[in-house]
């Protein structure tokens, strides 16, 4: 019999649990997988809005939104659409009941254990599905899965981030091409030009570098690297803008990281000026990938 099982709401910066809905089954399995659940609500932020994981006779979903994620467990059998159409249902009452500030500010796990009455009764509903009534939101959302399908998460995934293991292996589908990110913005284009602009600079120098070295044997060859890997991570942040990626923010950092230490090794050959040219756009790259979030996701600002 296909069915609901579990349902909980999250608070996406620290996994901290806000409300659940009382579960009283035994079953070994489906404990694994709420444990499995337990840990992969810790780590929402590193995936994207939508997603679905199949681990043994279950189905783990989860969506967030605005800084809150919902996630369940269903039967194998229970119906893609149906599932995620009960997520959006909890997120729809669950922003409408409370504000962003309350949730923020919640210090205790299960402060709004009330809640729990919604999710059981919405999970009756959906565990009975002939008496929806929601028949146009269902055919909205067959649509956008179709258009959109669902970040398909793989046990190798989840072992290489929480150490999880998982009873079936899978593969990844739909992983970052049909990840949508929000519209371009007229900042990000400037930052992507020069960002690119930056990039074509160190390499033009990078290979004057090597002209030098070829004339002049006591030219030093580590110049040649630091303009190249200041090429590598100018195009780096271009790429991280336009397409997403696990761990995007925290690769960001890293290669603006790359540039400003690559612009200290060649203080020699720079002046101050340039040097924080460099940096500044770099700067300005950084900020534009962590502003430009997959679409229905608010932005992270945590590394």
């Amino acid at each position: 019999m296909s069915m609901v099982l579990f349902a909980s709401v999250v608070r996406v910066r620290d996994g901290l649990p806000l409300s659940a809905s009382t579960d009283y089954e035994q079953d070994k399995e489906l404990q694994e997988t709420k444990r499995l659940l337990k840990g992969l609500s810790k780590k929402l932020s590193q995936f994207p809005d939508r997603c679905t994981l199949k681990t043994g006779p279950y189905n783990v979903n989860f969506t967030s939104s605005l800084g809150v994620g919902y996630l369940m467990v269903c039967t194998g059998n229970y119906p893609n659409v149906l599932a995620f159409c009960f997520l959006d249902e909890l997120q729809k009452e669950f922003i409408v009941t409370y504000d962003t500030k309350r949730i923020n500010s919640a210090m205790r796990p299960y402060s709004f254990i009330e809640f729990d009455t919604f999710i059981q009764k919405t999970k009756q509903r959906y565990n009975n599905p002939r008496s929806l009534s929601t028949k146009i939101n269902l055919a909205d959302m067959q649509t956008e899965i179709k258009l959109r399908p669902p970040y398909q998460l793989s046990p190798e995934d989840l072992r290489a981030i929480n150490g999880f293991s998982v009873h079936t292996p899978s593969k990844y589908k739909g992983i970052a091409p049909t990840q949508m990110l929000e519209p371009v913005t007229l900042p990000g284009i400037v930052s992507c030009v020069l960002s690119v602009l930056c990039g074509g600079l160190n390499l033009l120098r990078g290979v004057h570098a090597i002209e030098s070295i070829l004339q002049n044997d006591d030219e030093d060859f580590n110049y040649v690297i630091a303009f190249f890997l200041g090429t590598a991570a100018c195009l780096y942040q271009c790429y991280l803008f336009a397409y997403f990626s696990v761990w995007r923010n925290s690769k960001s950092f890293l290669a603006f990281a790359l540039i400003c230490l690559s612009n200290m090794y060649l203080y020699e050959l720079r002046n101050i000026w340039q040097i924080l040219f460099h940096v500044a756009v770099g700067a300005f790259m950084t900020l534009q990938i962590r502003l430009r979030q997959p679409l229905g996701k608010a932005p992270d600002y945590n590394v």
